[in-house]
């Protein structure tokens, strides 16, 4: 199956991003050894696709909310079908379909955007000056030799980590630098990973399914691990691209689950009586409910209690009553 398609709508969203800038007035010449307007039509692609796939993102937190609420009753399943692995995956299987819920719906938007990231690789590394067909997938002469010179911080975005020499000399690159510009991009690219997974399962928590909690540490650490390696081999270009996508990734994953907050499961909704606080002030005034706590209610004193007499005891006189007046005089 040719994958063209791909590499022509790529190319169009860059040029069509490229020429937006260079008419708002983005220098196309490098400033600072950077050439801004390719950097941002890079950038942007990557706001075009994620605008695109935003609709799979609110169906990868539904579904999320969905598997978390079956927590619960994955965990009875568990102790129900202890030992008994084919039985617990198909008992789970039929929850997950009556209940509409989808465990690989969190790697979605992740594998959508793969063609993209193949196809923004595919069209970098073809920016190579002494290849031909340079009006190959849309490109004009000018816009190829334009792209081909393009730079970040003096390091060629079509270059990487593991050039040759010979690429590096078509692309009139200094070795040293490409190789300190990538392998700084790569480290960011590794931990930016990292965090985009380590906060949703921070607020969403550990899952008991064990096929989904695989998922969440093949997220967690698989990806960036072989990113170490896999990342030598990625244009700086595309390493930007993936860069832009974790950011805009964690702002829309923080500004998501602060609006639409996890449901709180039965195990934490239920504190044990000692460490509840049966009292909270009552926060009043300030900004955003933010002000003084309000003071708390004044309590009555509460009268002294006497103890009743014992069933079968004696009645005890008063000494004070019970004692004689004095006889005067």
């Amino acid at each position: 199956m040719s994958l063209d398609w791909i590499y022509y709508a790529i190319s169009w969203i860059l040029l069509t991003w490229h020429s937006a800038w260079d008419a708002i007035g983005v220098p196309v010449d490098a400033v600072l050894g950077t050439n801004f307007a390719w950097i941002l039509a890079i950038i942007f692609l990557v706001v075009t696709v994620r605008v695109i796939l935003f609709p799979v993102f609110v169906k990868q937190i539904k579904s999320q909310r969905a598997m978390q609420a079956l927590q619960p009753k994955v965990k009875e399943l568990q102790e129900k079908h202890k030992g008994d692995r084919e039985t617990l995956q198909k008992e789970m299987m039929e929850l997950y379909k009556k209940e509409k819920a989808n465990p690989l719906m969190g790697c979605l938007p992740m594998f959508l955007q793969i063609p993209v990231f193949l196809g923004l690789f595919h069209v970098l590394r073809r920016l190579d000056p002494d290849k031909g067909n340079k009006t190959l997938y849309g490109w004009t002469v000018d816009q190829f030799q334009s792209a081909s010179q393009a730079k970040l911080f003096t390091a060629p975005i079509a270059g990487k980590f593991g050039s040759t020499a010979d690429e590096l000399a078509s692309l009139g690159a200094n070795g040293s630098t490409v190789k300190i510009i990538a392998g700084v991009l790569v480290l960011v690219m590794i931990a930016t990973t990292y965090l985009t997974s380590r906060q949703m399962i921070l607020k969403t928590g550990w899952a008991e399914d064990p096929q989904q909690r695989m998922i969440q540490r093949l997220m967690l650490y698989g990806i960036p691990a072989s990113l170490l390696i896999s990342g030598a081999i990625f244009p700086i270009g595309v390493i930007i691209y993936w860069v832009t996508n974790n950011l805009f990734t964690l702002g829309q994953q923080q500004w998501v689950l602060r609006k639409f907050p996890p449901p709180v499961t039965a195990k934490k909704a239920v504190a044990p009586a000692a460490t509840r606080n049966p009292v909270q002030p009552a926060k009043s005034g300030g900004l955003f409910g933010r002000g003084k706590a309000a003071p708390p209610a004044p309590v009555k004193a509460a009268a002294p209690k006497v103890a009743g007499p014992k069933p079968g005891a004696k009645p005890v006189n008063n000494p004070k009553k019970s004692r004689p007046a004095k006889r005067q005089g």
